[in-house]
């Protein structure tokens, strides 16, 4: 297949792109992520209010179910603010539509009838309005409710709102990657299989180290895709995201095309492939050629002054093993398998006690078994009053009666600001962030510092998503680098290291080290049998002159 280069170096420097440096403030034109609840979350480019766009009279306009969000009212403004709901004229939109389908019909009575409806309309509409090349947008009028955040893009909240064209790499996981494969800005990194784009540009915010000019060796992402379609959506998407002179991306087959650029190497140290058959394409990431290792012709992908680190996303275990053969047959070292479970926590305050209202947070059962204790009692002694007044009685009392008094003789009690037993029911009214909240409490303590500190996890772990291989490719150690070596860390006057001595002497040491020992230990044997012998020759002696 023939490699169809994505962009071509420019001679100036690029406009740099927002998910490197975003700015302060939202910028006509810009990629701005719409926060529309936690996890829903829409991309958006924000147009420049030039009159009637699309039908509406406010210009751009993104609906949602929070409301209507002109584009002019997210224009300048400071990232993460949130922004209300406009109100907008959606009556010449409609009518606008009512026009094309008219004029769509063969019906020469209804198209004459349609235009005499234009007409009026047009005499009774606002000239601003259906002027479609007005250039001044109708004012903006805040709604009621509804609001949204605008954040900047982020890897992490593009891979959470892109539009997927294939099963995308998560957070979670390419931030694990990028450690293990040591990106860092000014590594050279190679992606096999872009698909949505979600990795590439993680991995391009980590090698950034500044936009490269002429002959300059900067912090580069090589990105190959081999799905045409997938291509050029992705190739637009760097473009719109000016990350087109920091990522090369190139359409082709890396099983058969291999890794080199223009049949150059781009000198990686970073690998990453998220390929169906990883094992097929691992023979083009070598020192040397696998089928012949003497072809001086043969080009690597690889730097030579570097070790290699490489990380293949597989989602099926039968994948793994294959490609962890394919490493040991190519010479990959430290191979290592990796899944991630990715579980979040949920951490608030919660307050208990029985003295406590009804409020968010709080658990109206007893603190501690003192607090019990005393709500038993004053149980207790309630239905002893209970039972004698209903003994001193003349008259029957009806349950329901009876009841109802010890409710009304409560309520008076409650009134009073006096709960049953005498204890102060602890009311707050205050807003959170107002200072009478931290007077609110008997303790002094603010409300939302109150209570213990409770974590709970997700009630199930997310479901698999692949399996991470990681390995390394060490640089090639040649008579010329252990020369160099040497002459840079000489060895003066030592005879035991083993750079000095070859296989056979060493051998032989180790022989003669072996003899001696073994030499030594027979000795201490005779030495120890001949004191035993004189031992007992002199028990016999004196036991018999």
């Amino acid at each position: 297949m023939d490699d169809t280069m994505a962009h071509k170096t420019r001679s100036q420097t690029p406009k740099i792109s927002p998910f490197l440096e975003p700015g302060k403030t939202t910028q006509v034109g810009s990629l701005a992520i719409l926060q529309l609840s936690r996890d829903n979350l829409q991309p958006v480019y924000l147009k420049a209010p030039s009159g009637k766009h699309d039908g509406y009279a406010e210009g751009a306009v993104v609906n949602t179910r929070y409301g209507s969000f002109p584009h002019s009212t997210m224009i300048g403004v400071p990232w993460g603010s949130q922004i209300r709901a406009s109100k907008v004229d959606t009556g010449s939109r409609g009518r606008n539509n009512k026009r094309k389908r008219n004029k769509s019909d063969d019906d020469g009575k209804e198209a004459s009838a349609t235009v005499a409806e234009e007409k009026t309309e047009q005499e009774s509409t606002p000239a601003e309005v259906n002027d479609d090349s007005a250039a001044v947008a109708k004012k903006i009028v805040a709604d009621v409710s509804g609001f949204i955040h605008i954040l900047p893009p982020t890897p992490e909240v593009w891979t959470s709102s892109l539009p997927h064209r294939t099963q995308v790499v998560y957070t979670p996981d390419y931030s694990y990657v990028l450690h293990r494969i040591r990106a860092r800005p000014g590594s050279v990194l190679i992606e096999a299989g872009a698909g949505s784009g979600s990795f590439s540009h993680a991995s391009v915010r980590a090698v950034y180290n500044g936009y490269p000019s002429e002959g300059e060796r900067k912090g580069k992402v090589y990105s190959f895709e081999f799905h045409e379609q997938r291509f050029h959506k992705m190739n637009q998407e760097l473009k719109e995201h000016n990350l087109n002179s920091l990522v090369h991306l190139t359409h082709r087959d890396v099983y058969n095309g291999g890794f080199l650029i223009d049949g150059k190497s781009p000198g990686a140290e970073a690998i990453f492939l998220d390929l169906p058959a990883p094992w097929e394409a691992l023979h083009h990431l070598s020192r040397r050629n696998p089928k012949n290792p003497e072809d001086k012709e043969w080009v690597s992908p690889l730097n030579p002054k570097k070790s290699a680190h490489i990380c293949t996303f597989s989602p099926c275990i039968e994948q793994v093993t294959k490609t962890v053969s394919a490493m040991r047959r190519l010479g990959w070292v430290d191979i290592d398998m990796v899944e991630i479970a990715n579980r979040k926590y949920h951490t608030s305050r919660e307050r208990v006690g029985l003295n406590l209202s009804m409020d968010r947070g709080v658990n109206n059962s007893a603190r501690d078994v003192d607090e019990a204790l005393s709500r038993l009692t004053e149980i207790e002694a309630r239905f002893r009053e209970h039972a004698a007044r209903s003994k001193e009685s003349d008259d029957e009392v009806d349950g329901d009666e009876d009841d109802g008094l010890i409710k009304q003789r409560e309520k008076k009690e409650q009134k009073g600001g006096r709960k049953r037993g005498g204890e102060k029911r602890v009311k707050i009214d205050h807003k959170p962030d107002s200072p009478e909240c931290f007077e609110a409490l008997p303790s002094g303590v603010p409300m939302w510092m109150e209570g213990r500190l409770i974590t709970r996890g997700e009630p199930e772990i997310k479901t698999h998503t692949s399996y991470l291989v990681f390995a390394t490719l060490p640089i090639e150690w040649t008579e010329e680098d252990e020369a160099a070596a040497a002459a840079r860390h000489p060895v003066i006057g030592e005879q035991k290291v083993i750079g000095l001595v070859d296989k056979a002497a060493r051998k032989q040491e180790r022989r003669e080290q072996l003899q001696k020992a073994t030499g030594n230990r027979k000795a201490r044997r005779m030495e120890r049998a001949a004191e035993l012998a004189a031992t007992a020759e002199e028990e016999v002696g004196v036991a018999v002159p």
